[in-house]
């Protein structure tokens, strides 16, 4: 061990937040377990669930283990000896090197039990390490400034001059680098920030765009895109080749799209898969990559944004032992996510869980995964036929996207199998019409379909900067308030904008419309009614529409009413 002291027992500074009326007893345990199921520090894990903030935390860990508290704004974080610690180290143990005292290097981290941590960098070091306790946030702002400044500048790449070796003309009239090593340590450093930069951006997407005269990147944070970079347009083939060859596609392959996946490995057991498309346009090939973090599945139905009507009738249908859960919205909605924690909740010994998808974005122990290539002739329809072959008791489709697939799965819901599936459309009545168009027979869905989910994601307002909003009566009753809810008082909040989130908001909160099909409601599919009749009758029977459970997080305070138009507004 790299510290003067003996080994610090994990429980201990739970213990200690028990001791001091910080946390509960039970929670503490419960937070604790769930810290390791996602092999997370404690602290980051308190943090992050924001169930302390970082100064109780750290003053109670300084208490505990006689560790120095340091406020890392006293710190000159030009000067930290970072040329002493792989940076990768430092991102995957959240621990940033201070000091260098002859054979001794003092290290800053903001959980004192995280032995592995010091372990770790003294072998890759050859030097005694000591523990000096930061606040969790304070770390995390100084570990991505520190990168920042030591990561590959672009001013780097056009001094070294990647985009200045000449090329030749192929057949189609295209550029070839007749020195392309994209192995060039510059590109590669800086293709590796911005993937990391997106992962701790909490980005969704990484988007590389070559146009005429310009090369830009983009994210997409909380659903909404944001420009991060415009590197030169002349290194903009050998970025592209880059992400290629870490794709395994075929970089002398630019004409037709291509397919491919790779993966960034960020810690112990905490691996980040990147979905790469590639896309040929009048400029250049542009990659777009979707990041597939498998800790995205892990969320519980309690913390998907239902109010507790919704989370009953949901949980109430997903315990039933056949019939069909539909789950509809746009691309980027949560549908998977939602899906995941049903099965998540589902997923047991006693149980047979299968689950066909394009491609398997999250991957779950215990769940038979298939994803579907239909240059094989693996279709949905088909890996649900096989499935029916395998003794299965819950059946999970991506998406039903023809009548063959629709009617295989209709089928497997009236024979004994839960069956759990997404369609694109707009809210949840609308979802049984397409069903019908697609040629499924009104009876069989009357008969089948047991809940249809409609949501959307939308961004949740920043708790540090969001500030009170103040609206006229009569806008206020256009937006959907009631006269009631008017007269008692609404506190309605703007999005401000802060350094701790991105134009006013962190994260998102999903808006949920979740119908049950009732008996009334099977009789007017069968009847032949539309989806405005479905409307009508899901409206008396209660449910909330998308647009009613958006205005209950407006009221709450979790969200904006510009947001919310954002996501509901035609």
């Amino acid at each position: 061990m790299a510290t003067d002291a003996s080994p610090i027992n994990p429980a201990g500074l739970a213990r200690r937040l028990v001791q001091d009326g910080l946390l509960s007893e039970q929670r503490a345990r419960t937070a604790q377990r769930e810290a390791a199921d996602r092999h997370q520090a404690f602290v980051q894990y308190l943090v992050e669930q924001k169930l302390l903030d970082s100064h109780s935390i750290a003053v109670a860990a300084s208490e505990e283990f006689g560790v120095p508290l340091l406020d890392l704004a006293a710190v000159d974080l030009l000067n930290v000896p970072m040329d002493l610690v792989d940076t990768r180290l430092v991102q995957k143990h959240r621990a940033l090197p201070l000091l260098r005292r002859g054979n001794r290097l003092f290290v800053a981290v903001s959980d004192p039990t995280h032995d592995q941590a010091l372990d770790d960098i003294r072998f890759n070091t050859g030097l005694s390490a000591s523990v000096i306790l930061v606040e969790d946030d304070k770390l995390a702002t100084a570990i991505h400034q520190v990168l920042q400044a030591q990561d590959t500048t672009l001013s780097d790449l056009i001094d070294a001059d990647l985009g200045k070796a000449e090329g030749v003309q192929d057949d189609g009239g295209e550029t070839i680098d007749t020195d392309s090593n994209v192995d060039d340590a510059p590109v590669v450093r800086y293709v590796n920030k911005i993937l990391h930069d997106a992962i701790n951006a909490e980005a969704s997407d990484v988007h590389f765009e070559p146009y005429e005269r310009s090369f830009r990147i983009r994210f997409r944070q909380d659903g909404v895109l944001h420009e991060i970079a415009h590197p030169p347009l002349s290194i903009a083939s050998r970025l592209i080749a880059r992400l290629k060859v870490m794709s395994r596609m075929n970089i002398a392959e630019r004409r037709v799209p291509q397919d491919g996946r790779l993966k960034l490995k960020l810690g112990y057991a905490h691996d980040v898969d990147f979905r790469v498309n590639t896309l040929p346009t009048l400029y250049g090939e542009k990659v777009v990559l979707r990041i597939l973090d498998s800790a995205g599945g892990n969320v519980g139905i309690n913390k998907l944004g239902m109010d507790p009507e919704q989370q009953a009738r949901f949980q109430r249908a997903i315990t039933r032992p056949y019939g069909m859960i539909l789950v509809t919205g746009p691309t980027g909605s949560g549908k998977t996510v939602t899906l995941y924690s049903a099965l998540n909740l589902l997923n047991r010994t006693a149980v047979n869980i299968s689950t066909v998808e394009d491609p398997v974005e999250i991957q779950v122990p215990g769940i038979n995964q298939v994803s579907m290539n239909a240059k094989t002739g693996l279709t949905f329809a088909a890996a649900l036929r096989a499935f029916l072959r395998q003794d299965p008791d819950i059946i999970m489709v991506g998406e039903i996207r023809d009548q063959e697939t629709a009617e295989i799965a209709v089928k497997a819901a009236q024979t004994g199998h839960l069956v759990l599936s997404t369609l694109h459309t707009n809210d949840a009545p609308q979802s049984l019409t397409r069903l019908v168009n697609m040629g499924v027979a009104p009876f069989n869905i009357a008969s089948s379909v047991l809940l249809i989910m409609a949501q959307r994601l939308a961004r949740r307002l920043c708790l540090h900067c969001r500030a009170v909003e103040t609206l006229p009566r009569e806008a206020l009753f256009e937006e959907g308030f009631s006269a009631q809810e008017i007269d008692e008082g609404l506190t309605l909040y703007k999005a401000v904008g802060c350094e701790r989130c991105t134009e006013g908001y962190k994260g998102r909160i999903g808006l949920f419309q979740v119908v049950e099909v009732s008996e009334a409601m099977g009789r007017t599919i069968m009847e032949g009614g539309h989806s405005l009749d479905l409307a009508r009758q899901a409206a008396q029977e209660g449910f909330l529409d998308l647009r009613q459970s958006g205005l209950q997080k407006v009221k709450e305070g979790l969200t904006s009413l510009l947001e919310l138009n954002r996501v509901t507004r035609d």
